[in-house]
């Protein structure tokens, strides 16, 4: 069930960038967990490479109209990147990642939420005032000890690697997530 659940979900998202592109993909949309509300990030990449990648942390809409608007917004709408052109469609590779609800952490003081960290489970939000910013789960890849993945996560949050306050809030969630191989489904 979960892996028909992440093809499905690919061929949706594929398919809705393909929409905007002018091209006709088939997919199937009739699932009845489509129609519940979801919350879903959708990452494009390109040789390896970020391409886009936009979420919702929480589930406000359901899930089929989550994945469309967030595989738009990755391919068309990440102020990252230029658009996503036609010629790239066939080289891009798509990754779906259903998010789990989002808990918040309780600590002391930031030694002890790094401490809490789970590296490659989970991902994390971080809050403090206006500033806000979160790491998926994939980003321990990269980033794989939990001082240099909070460090970063506050650069991305738009805060000082070393910035702390007692006013910051964390939270974390996991992801089921499913990812393309090769060429084009």
């Amino acid at each position: 069930m979960a892996e028909d659940r992440g093809t499905v979900m690919l061929a949706i998202a594929r398919a809705a960038i393909a929409s905007r592109l002018g091209k006709i993909l088939a997919a199937d949309e009739s699932a009845p967990w489509l129609t519940e509300p979801g919350a879903c990030f959708v990452t494009l990449t390109r040789g390896g490479e970020l391409r886009g990648c936009i979420g919702s942390l929480e589930p406000y809409r359901p899930l089929l109209q989550d994945l469309k608007e967030n595989a738009l917004a990755a391919a068309f709408r990440d102020p990252r990147f230029p658009p996503l052109g036609e010629q790239e469609f066939d080289a891009v590779r798509v990754e779906v990642s259903l998010l789990s609800p989002v808990t918040p952490l309780t600590f002391r003081d930031e030694a002890d939420a790094v401490a809490q960290l789970r590296p490659g489970i989970d991902g994390v939000i971080l809050e403090y005032g206006r500033n806000r910013g979160t790491f998926l789960p994939q980003v321990w890849e990269q980033l794989p000890t939990p001082r240099e993945f909070f460090a970063h996560l506050k650069l991305k949050a738009g805060l000082s690697p070393h910035f702390w306050a007692d006013g910051i809030r964390l939270s974390r969630y996991t992801v089921e997530k499913w990812k393309e191989q090769g060429g084009s489904p």
